[in-house]
């Protein structure tokens, strides 16, 4: 059966170039990097050119990249630095929309005795600016907003953010896990302190992660071992995914305007059809301040689980909510603070492309998709209650 992968937004197929430039650092070249001997040195060379390709894709300098073990760790890292780089203060500004790695952070730090302000979002999962900036006040520590939202897609004006933060001389951090390599980014032109990154996202494999810190921004390492990554962050380097990362930046920046055109174009495609052949469905999100590859679409009185389960059927791979929270029978928390009502949420299904999806793909999911929701909707005594009363009308 064939797979038609629109789940990207969970994770990423390792691209055969990424996976072409990992191979000899598993076998051939596995010397350390930190060692004195040009066997490793050689090593050692690889990662500081893969330093440069994630810095290019960022407008960062090579120096100011941290490579981690995954986008959780960054966001740890760089929340739990800016608390310890500001022990007088204990207010940390975030959102209501976070992914789990800050959400769940966030809650734990407020059993600690942290104050955690969790900015609303509107109908369209936008922020209240005017409401993010009387948030701050002299004892907030660290303000962290997420570039674009993992299950709309949905854009927050973080420059716009960081700019507010900075002028009360408060760090600003940014999960940029589903943004980097869809659209621009340039920190250099911003005021972004922290921004973190996960290779999974872009085409590289699981298992490695960036934060990059502005130089001059106080730090204090999350793991504290050896020398490496200039002491803020130790453990022995991930060479080869470190390097597969690297070639999946460069390969990102080639690809954006794909991203924006091509993939948006697909995305847009499948919207309008399932929109169109679908009655009582909706996007959740901004229309406009959006990712390009990313929709997410209510299905009024069905459940989103089995949908899945229908469309899986047929080699379908897409989303209910984010991939960290799975399994819950809760709504998404995304778009119960959006406001969508309980019989839509339950229904949602996120589609996210990639570059490597077709139009092929797209026409396979138009065809069957409508079957499969009018086959739920014919269980559902709610849905029957709804068409009688509109036969009635």
């Amino acid at each position: 059966m064939k797979i038609v992968y629109l789940d990207n937004n969970a994770t990423t197929q390792v691209a055969p170039e990424v996976l072409e430039a990992m191979l000899p650092y598993f076998h051939d070249l596995y010397g350390n990097p930190s060692s004195m001997h040009s066997f490793g040195g050689q090593v050692a060379q690889k990662l500081r050119e893969a330093r440069e390709q994630v810095a290019t894709l960022i407008g960062a300098s090579p120096d100011e990249i941290i490579f981690t073990s995954c986008g959780t760790e960054s966001d740890n890292a760089a929340i739990r630095s800016a608390l310890a780089t500001h022990p007088e203060r204990r207010h940390i500004v975030t959102s209501r929309v976070e992914h789990p790695a800050i959400k769940s952070l966030c809650a734990n730090l407020a059993g600690q005795g942290y104050r955690v302000t969790e900015l609303p979002v509107d109908k369209n999962g936008l922020l209240d600016m005017e409401q993010m900036e009387s948030s701050l006040t002299p004892d907030t520590a660290v303000v962290s907003l997420m570039w674009a939202n993992n299950e709309t897609g949905v854009i927050f004006p973080v420059e716009k953010a960081a700019a507010l933060a900075h002028e009360r001389g408060i760090p600003f951090h940014t999960d940029a896990v589903q943004s980097t390599g869809k659209i621009p980014i340039n920190v250099k032109k911003s005021a972004i302190d922290m921004l973190s990154i996960s290779g999974h996202k872009l085409h590289a494999p699981k298992g490695i992660g960036v934060l990059y810190v502005r130089k001059g921004t106080k730090f204090s390492p999350f793991l504290i071992g050896g020398h490496q990554e200039k002491g803020r962050r130790g453990g022995t380097e991930n060479t080869p995914s470190i390097i597969g990362l690297g070639k999946a930046c460069e390969l990102a920046a080639r690809r954006m305007e794909a991203e924006n055109t091509a993939v948006k174009r697909l995305r847009d495609k499948l919207e309008t059809a399932l929109l169109d052949g679908i009655p009582q469905s909706r996007v959740n999100g901004d229309l406009f301040q959006r990712l390009p590859n990313t929709t997410n679409i209510s299905f009024e009185f069905v459940e989103g689980e089995a949908i899945l389960l229908l469309m899986n059927e047929y080699g379908i791979c897409a989303s209910s909510g984010s991939a960290c929270t799975s399994g819950s029978l809760q709504p998404s928390h995304v778009l119960r603070a959006m406001g969508v009502p309980f019989t839509m949420a339950h229904g949602s299904i996120r589609f996210s492309l990639s570059t490597y999806n077709n139009e092929e793909e797209i026409d396979f999911v138009i065809e069957k998709l409508p079957p499969i929701i009018e086959r739920l909707r014919g269980m559902s005594p709610y849905w029957t209650s709804v068409a009688q009363a509109c036969v009635s009308a």
